[in-house]
């Protein structure tokens, strides 16, 4: 794998240093979206939400990734955990990543706090909704002028998405059913905290799944007007 040289030290805002990267281009802790201090226990946690997103049947995977770019992405995300797993070659891995200058020396978490995950790998949730059909939906978006107007601005933001989720009367705990994305990074993308959303080659997926999930359209369309928002924050 291409390893990419990123600035000295682990930013807590990484938005921007992830805009401008492939997946292929992102290192081990990057791909599994933890920080190179994770307890082992976040390692678990992260690699099996990863293999949660990336199953044929993930709403993610399918609106974002071809069956070949998913078939590679776990390639690479495999490879990460058994590297990151395993106390010696993470050992290894870590010398190599500070001797490149992509990290300083860090120590690893003894006893972690349970992580955040941006996936909900628990299909039995237990949150309770009433699902809207598809049909009822979309009669709902083509009657009202708000939700007309928001899909036709040039760009579109979270706090824009949370106002049609809230006039189709959807909640996020549906759309995380649904979807199986976490809430916490629904919320944060509703709320536009820039600074706490996953990497952006998770995001534009979360995008459409949340698109998907309102039967809002064009899917493509209105996710590169949001994405497009983001990329207007991280060149300020």
């Amino acid at each position: 794998m291409r390893m990419a040289v990123i600035q000295k030290g682990f930013k807590n805002n990484i938005w921007g240093f992830y805009m401008k990267k492939d997946f292929a281009e992102l290192n081990y802790y990057e791909m599994l979206n933890i920080k190179p201090d994770a307890a082992f226990f976040e390692i678990r946690h992260a690699y099996k939400a990863a293999l949660q997103m990336y199953q044929e049947d993930s709403m993610i995977s399918h609106s974002f990734f071809s069956q070949e770019e998913r078939k590679q992405i776990l390639s690479f995300v495999e490879k990460a955990y058994l590297t990151l797993i395993n106390e010696k070659e993470r050992q290894s891995y870590d010398n190599e990543l500070i001797r490149q200058g992509v990290l300083t020396t860090i120590k690893w978490k003894g006893s972690p706090k349970k992580p955040i995950c941006i996936f909900d790998i628990n299909r039995n949730s237990g949150i309770k909704s009433v699902p809207k059909s598809n049909n009822e939906l979309r009669k709902k978006i083509a009657e009202s002028k708000s939700i007309v107007g928001i899909i036709s601005q040039t760009e579109i933001s979270g706090s824009d998405l949370k106002k049609i989720r809230n006039e189709l009367d959807v909640t996020v705990g549906h759309i995380a059913q649904e979807t199986k994305i976490s809430s916490y990074y629904i919320k944060n993308i509703e709320e536009d905290n820039i600074n706490r959303l996953p990497a952006a080659v998770f995001l534009k997926g979360f995008i459409k799944a949340y698109l998907k999930c309102l039967c809002l359209e064009p899917i493509e369309d209105i996710s590169n007007k949001y994405m497009s928002i983001l990329t207007h924050v991280e060149k300020q």
